[in-house]
């Protein structure tokens, strides 16, 4: 771990006070100024120097006990960014009637890392790429732009096969995204250019040419809160991830499910994808094929069909466009026997 100042400031116009070199870099680097909350992902890629920041802000004074609640209004659900992920999967109103973010909570991580992991930092970390988490690796267009993507003709069984550029094919990792997705959250900042809201589908940047952008932040943005509205969906919603062992591994595949059914005919269906994209997935087509028909095994495969039309799989990891058909139908169907 290279050597690194130490901020820890007070409040949330403190932690985004960002000074004239920051405002200069542009777009967030591996270097630079960096967040710290639960630290659970930052400290480890700062111990591989694959980031390498050159101050890292701690979070963790910054009034927790504004910032680090669940709050149930009418309206949804708002989110703290320093509420951890175990705080917020045990949250009875979560678990009732917001299911599929409990699930995708819980499944998410080992209990020891749910305990320290904030939601803000878990919607924010970076891939587990073995390419880019090796600095041996050289060719790592996320880690260092132009140098080439070693995953094209490397192992790239748990790749991406959605939102993929001729740059990048580095999946997203993370769990609850799909959920947030799903039930479009919102997610609130601050920054040294102020406030402002950005649902969450347009919260993180497919790689494109600029892999090494992940996201919309600007340098000194920090996530304040995520909002998640209510609606006749959220209850019965439901998270399904498939993977290679049941403990404390990413998704081969995953859905977030959202469904309001009027008897069996689906009024509204949400659906987004984990383990298969880029980028948090939301599949709008598939929702739209299902709209206004019965939910069975023929519609969900139907609907699954159109999910993966437009993949784009590699050497090693086209197993995931069949599994990711048969999760999504699976999940669709387990959500439809919930109760409601």
């Amino acid at each position: 771990m290279r050597p690194f100042a130490y901020s820890r400031p007070a409040s949330i116009d403190d932690a985004v006070a960002a000074d004239a070199s920051a405002a200069e870099r542009g777009p967030p680097t591996q270097a630079g100024r960096q967040f710290l909350a639960g630290g659970t992902t930052i400290l480890d890629l700062m111990r591989l120097e694959v980031m390498r920041p050159d101050v890292l802000v701690d979070l963790t004074r910054v009034a927790p006990q504004d910032h680090a609640r669940v709050e149930v209004t009418d309206r949804g659900l708002r989110f703290g960014f320093l509420t951890r992920m175990a705080d917020a999967a045990d949250d009875p109103h979560v678990k009732r009637d917001y299911p599929v973010i409990a699930e995708a909570l819980e499944l998410a991580a080992s209990p020891q890392v749910r305990n320290m992991a904030t939601i803000a930092g878990n919607v924010l970390q970076r891939t587990r790429c073995p390419y880019f988490r090796e600095t041996s690796w050289s060719d790592c267009n996320k880690r260092t732009p132009g140098s080439g993507c070693a995953a094209m003709a490397g192992v790239n069984r748990l790749h991406a096969v959605f939102g993929v550029s001729d740059q990048c094919i580095a999946t997203y990792p993370g769990d609850l995204g799909q959920a947030l997705i799903a039930l479009d959250a919102i997610v609130a900042t601050k920054g040294p250019g102020g406030s402002r809201r950005i649902p969450f589908g347009e919260l993180h940047r497919p790689p494109a040419d600029t892999p090494n952008v992940e996201t919309v932040l600007t340098p000194g943005e920090l996530i304040v809160a995520i909002e998640v509205p209510s609606g006749p969906h959220t209850r019965r919603s439901h998270y399904l991830k498939i993977r290679d062992r049941q403990s404390f591994a990413f998704a081969l595949a995953s859905a977030a499910i959202a469904l309001h059914l009027d008897g069996d005919t689906v009024r509204d269906v949400r659906i987004a994808l984990g383990g298969v994209a880029t980028v948090p997935w939301r599949a709008r087509e598939a929702e739209t094929s299902l709209k206004g028909k019965a939910l069975d095994e023929h519609s969900a495969g139907a609907a699954a069909e159109i999910a993966f039309a437009g993949a784009r799989p590699r050497t090693h990891n086209a197993f995931k466009v069949p599994l990711g058909k048969a999760t999504l139908v699976r999940a669709l169907l387990e959500t439809k026997a919930m109760e409601a």
